[in-house]
């Protein structure tokens, strides 16, 4: 890898690693500010922390709550601009039924409950950023660089990757990305910014309905004017939205439009229109001042591939002890990583986040020696977790 200069312990996670705003909605418990919102954040140029958890999916926050339980403290980075992950980005309201004594739970239940638990170590986050640089140290530490200027030495870095950064799936219409963030949209930060706006939401999904059907029936700072513009009549969405969907346009408060992008106008260097390319073969213009697109999300390996770790079918190849990776101090946990027997499970991620924190209390802090204790019974465990003692049995 390459040389420069120096850091703490970082957790990579693929959805920190190349990355784009992709989220619909989620829940106000699962979306920690980011950058100064409220949870601390670095300061310097290059800030130390003790470990920066890139991807904040299950097995990213786990590892916060291990690494709480060392006394480490976890800096988050993740591409999309709220927690969950895989679960909460692809399946947030699908039941889980393998997580250890929970007979069933949805992803965002999960993440919700990892929140709570990781709440007492105060991690600090930092979301919607895109890790850019991982460079080795010439003092042994790592230098983590985002795509917004974030700067972290670090001493270990875990990459708790997933299947990839999920990145929303772009129109394809040529030089239409020119007016992205400021007409042109793949998720909602600031939905009171569309107030008063022609508003046309392309996808046949549930996050184009959803925000569609929003959109249609709010009363604050609402759209002058709500267009859904789907390549045909046909949804893959909840059964219930649609038919709140089309309840809503035969009211007359929003339009369905069958069709897709072909092409857009502009005028005075604003987006002033799109080209609708009909069933019929036919285009026609629509126009808006504001276009959202969910076309849904794909993940992609993004630099992790750059950064001369040992691959094997784009996994990250690591042990079985530490589970760390070809570079001394880089752990990968989660489906991000491969070694004999691996089985792409939650669960299992659990137990890879558990014994590469361990590793990295080596690393992070070598001389001191803290002994294996049980949250049941450990005083300086329950003063970590905020809590008297352990619940009576």
């Amino acid at each position: 890898m390459g040389r420069r200069a120096t850091g703490a312990a970082i957790v990579l996670s693929c959805a920190a690693l190349i990355f784009a705003c992709a989220s619909s909605s989620s829940s106000p418990e699962t979306t920690p500010a980011a950058d100064g919102g409220g949870l601390e954040t670095g300061t310097g140029p290059d800030a130390e922390a003790d470990a920066v958890i890139i991807g904040a999916g299950p097995v990213g926050l786990f590892a916060v709550f291990e690494l709480g339980l060392l006394e480490i403290e976890a800096h988050v980075i993740d591409a999309l601009p709220q927690v969950g992950g895989q679960p909460g980005e692809l399946y947030p309201d699908k039941p889980i039924y393998d997580i250890p004594g929970i007979p069933v739970c949805s992803g965002q239940a999960l993440i919700d409950g990892l929140m709570r638990q990781i709440a007492p170590f105060k991690p600090r986050m930092h979301l919607g950023h895109q890790v850019s640089t991982l460079l080795k140290q010439g003092d042994g530490r790592f230098l983590v660089e985002t795509h917004k200027g974030l700067r972290l030495l670090a001493k270990t870095v875990f990459i708790a990757a997933g299947v990839g950064a999920f990145v929303p799936k772009r129109l394809a219409t040529h030089g239409i990305d020119a007016f992205e963030d400021r007409q042109l949209f793949y998720s909602v930060a600031d939905a009171a910014r569309f107030a008063g706006q022609r508003l046309v939401v392309v996808g046949g999904g549930d996050s184009a309905l959803d925000w569609a059907i929003h959109f249609a029936t709010q009363a604050d700072d609402a759209p002058a004017s709500v267009n859904l513009l789907h390549r045909r009549d046909s949804f893959q969405a909840a059964p219930a939205s649609v038919a709140r969907m089309r309840a809503l346009c035969a009211a007359g408060a929003m339009r369905f439009v069958v069709g897709q992008v072909d092409d857009f106008e502009q005028q005075d260097g604003r987006l002033a229109a799109i080209q609708v390319l009909g069933p019929d073969g036919q285009t026609q213009p629509l126009p808006l001042d504001a276009l959202l697109v969910f076309h849904g999300m794909s993940p992609k390996l993004g630099p992790i591939a750059d950064w001369q770790l040992a691959l094997e079918r784009k996994q990250l190849v690591v042990d079985t002890e530490k589970f760390q990776t070809s570079e001394p101090g880089i752990f990968a946990v989660g489906d991000i990583n491969t070694y004999p027997g691996k089985r792409k499970l939650i669960l299992c991620g659990f137990h890879e986040a558990t014994l590469a924190a361990y590793a990295a209390q080596a690393v992070v802090a070598p001389d001191k020696n803290l002994p294996f204790q049980y949250t049941t019974s450990s005083t300086r465990l329950h003063r970590l977790l905020g809590v008297d003692a352990a619940p009576e049995r």
